[in-house]
């Protein structure tokens, strides 16, 4: 699972410069897992990437809260090193940015509490995709056709091994890594003219035999 890299290689540190790639970590905690699974701290690490950094005062406004709220949030997001305060233009409130611009979790469903911090996450974000959804539904119309053609929602089932299911995801991980590799989230300078925010969410669920399969 990953915000924004489908299959990154760990590295628990952040890269020393921006717009070298992508910036990753693993999150092999429980606890960091059950602090990011909030949907204000999800939308809150979106409107940072996509703004590259941002005041909590900004945040506040793009997500219609209060002042309080969003600091609250964020210093909750920088305690288990998600974000991060840096110095801005004036003497104005300090600004936040990511730490990394992906994560993965690996190997944490054998801890203790970590499929249960998982399943939260997991939920959280699906979600936020469905309000992303009917979001996009509503404003779907004043699009270009190449835009509304290709978005939306998908639904196939298809009878594969588990070796072909991951060859699979890992075709489909690698097709997105080519992009995001070399458009870091928070990378304002990487972004092509014309280029939009595109948010995907993958959702597989290998399904139990039915009575009449036996």
């Amino acid at each position: 699972m990953s915000l924004e890299s489908p299959h990154p290689t760990p590295d628990n540190g952040p890269d020393p410069g921006m717009g070298a790639g992508q910036r990753r970590r693993l999150l092999d905690d429980p606890r960091s897992i059950r602090a990011l699974a909030h949907p204000i701290r999800l939308e809150l690490q979106s409107i940072i990437g996509r703004a590259g950094r941002i005041t909590a005062a900004d945040a506040a406004r793009e997500l219609g809260i209060s002042h309080a709220l969003a600091s609250h949030h964020l210093r909750q997001l920088a305690k288990y090193g998600f974000v991060q305060q840096v110095d801005g233009a004036d003497n104005r409130e300090r600004p936040w940015q990511l730490v990394h611009t992906s994560h993965d979790i690996e190997d944490i469903e054998d801890q203790p509490g970590g499929a249960e911090a998982v399943a939260v996450l997991e939920q959280v974000t699906a979600e936020r995709a469905l309000e992303e959804l009917h979001r996009w539904q509503e404003r779907r119309a004043s699009w270009s056709p190449g835009w509304r053609k290709h978005s939306g929602i998908g639904h196939s089932t298809v009878y594969l091994t588990e070796d072909e299911f991951t060859e699979l995801m890992e075709a489909f991980g690698g097709l997105l890594s080519h992009y995001l590799e070399q458009r870091p989230i928070d990378d304002l300078a990487s972004r092509p003219p014309g280029s939009k925010a595109v948010k995907m969410t993958l959702i597989a669920t290998p399904q139990e035999p039915t009575a009449a399969e036996g």
